[in-house]
């Protein structure tokens, strides 16, 4: 059977390590077993710097044996493929950069190692980190835990399923389509989408690109666990400035959970969008999920005037998304793009209309969309000095079957039988990533077919404490991560 360390919280790992009743070498070692027993069939760790982990983990024993105090110390933890980590490979699942090898940490490992964390490898993800499944011809596919068969999520993939699987007890990822919420989602595990430039991502960065500070629209960096104080434990140790950029340094004082009780969270509860149904297993686990928050005092409303218009949210996300996107294609794939965007009627709107639109969009439309989005983020500050939190699906479905037909746009999701568009699935993701907004994706259920159901909790600008603090008490008061049944030995 797994070790009580294999599916520990790093916030009890911490606890055991200072208490003398485990070795920082004995948790490395422990999760390297794991990934060396089962690894060949999920493949969640596509690079394997064990030699490394084993010297940061005694580094770390000869630390705490003489009071050493840092945040991660100890505490072994992958991280996503896309982060530079000095001497290892980045490749971001593009056959050409295969032998690349970056030279310096990206500033989020900087930090992570300048904490105790020991790197025990990293984590597969899809080419261009572009795909809610982990897959590319360098590192082959990365299954979920919980179902061979099935995605475990992307563009953080690996992850989540690392996660998942006893791997380590946190992960690195990164988001800007749902990428650290859907993984999360999939797999049974937490994940935080930060506050939009909350954590910096110099050094997250597509190979060859230098690793420069970072200013990409809409994208974020941000940490997966298996609990959600050890969200906020690894979101401390990422999270303020970039000192090379901003010339001060990294510390930040974020403001407090607005509360401390659940009975005290004022909570505007969603399970529908105006473009895209959502399946009857997730509806059903959120509306278990609503008659528990109620029973425990919370404040639960299902519809508010002050909500901005989702489909409206979508259509400004499509339109920005895909233009940012569409900055690295190939000339020959953005000439086509022109030429079928010229064809759209202009009733069209669809978001398979407004993607394409996005690909085109000029600098002048650009910034109409920004106007657009400006608005809907000063209706999102007011819709929450009203509520503290809206918690709301992250996907449709659980985790559905491997599917690798290209192109994306031509994939279709069943949602209880009926074909929807793959790439609509957007819809849930974007309304925190556009506004720019904190989202903690933590589990809440399980589905009649073994597959984990998750929410995410979406908050105010910059009070990434709150949703924090309500995923907490949501995983006491009603249960968290749940081991995948194949993998607890």
């Amino acid at each position: 059977m797994a070790s009580d360390i294999s599916f520990a919280t790093a916030t009890e790992l911490s606890a055991a390590l200072k208490a003398k009743k485990v070795s920082a070498v004995e948790l490395a070692q422990d999760a390297i077993a794991r990934i060396e027993r089962h690894d060949d069939k999920i493949n969640a760790i596509c690079v394997r710097d064990f030699d490394r982990a084993l010297q940061t983990a005694r580094a770390a024993d000869l630390a705490l044996s003489r009071g050493g105090r840092g945040a991660l110390l100890g505490i072994p933890m992958t991280v996503k493929e896309s982060f530079n980590v000095a001497g290892l490979p980045t490749t971001w699942g593009f056959v050409p950069q295969k032998d690349f090898i970056a030279q310096t940490d990206a500033l989020a490992i900087e930090r992570v190692k300048a904490a105790g964390g020991v790197i025990l490898g990293k984590t597969n993800v899809p080419v261009a980190l572009g795909d809610w499944q982990s897959y590319n011809e360098i590192y082959g596919i990365t299954n979920n835990p919980f179902d061979l068969g099935r995605t475990p999520g992307g563009s953080s993939g690996g992850s989540s399923a690392a996660l998942a699987a006893g791997f380590g007890a946190l992960s690195l990822g990164s988001d800007i389509g749902g990428s650290l919420r859907v993984p999360a989602h999939y797999c049974g595990v937490y994940a935080h989408k930060p506050t939009f430039a909350l954590c910096p991502a110099r050094g997250h960065t597509p190979p060859p690109l230098p690793p420069l500070p970072s200013n990409r629209d809409l994208s974020v960096i941000g940490p997966m666990a298996r609990s959600a104080a050890d969200l906020a434990l690894l979101l401390e140790v990422m999270a303020g400035p970039d000192p090379s950029f901003d010339g001060i340094g990294y510390k930040l004082a974020l403001p407090a959970p607005r509360h401390s009780a659940l009975k005290d969270f004022r909570v505007l509860l969603l399970d529908s969008h105006p473009l895209l149904p959502t399946g009857a297993s997730v509806r059903g686990a959120i509306e278990t999920l609503a008659s528990g928050l109620i029973k425990a005092g919370v404040s639960v409303t299902r519809q508010s005037p002050l909500l901005p218009d989702l489909a409206e949210t979508s259509r400004v996300y499509m339109r920005m998304l895909l233009s940012f996107l569409a900055a690295s294609f190939a000339p020959e794939i953005y000439a086509g793009a022109q030429a079928a965007a010229a064809q759209l009627a202009p009733s069209d709107d669809s978001l398979a209309a407004e993607r394409l639109r996005g690909i085109v969009l000029s600098h002048r439309d650009w910034l109409i969309a920004d106007g657009r989005r400006i608005g809907l983020r000063a209706q999102w500050s007011e819709l929450f000095k009203s509520f503290d939190a809206v918690i709301c699906p992250l996907m449709p479905t659980p985790a559905y079957p491997h599917d690798h037909h290209e192109p994306q746009e031509e994939r279709r999701i069943l949602i209880d039988g009926r074909p929807h568009p793959y790439v609509d699935q957007l819809v849930w993701p974007g309304i925190a990533t556009l506004p720019g907004l904190p989202a903690t994706a933590l589990p809440i259920a399980m589905s009649d077919d073994g597959l984990p159901i998750g929410v995410q909790i979406v908050g105010p600008w910059l009070e990434d404490y709150t949703p924090l603090k309500l995923a907490e008490l949501i995983e006491r008061e009603f249960g968290g991560f749940t081991p995948p049944k194949a993998f607890v030995d």
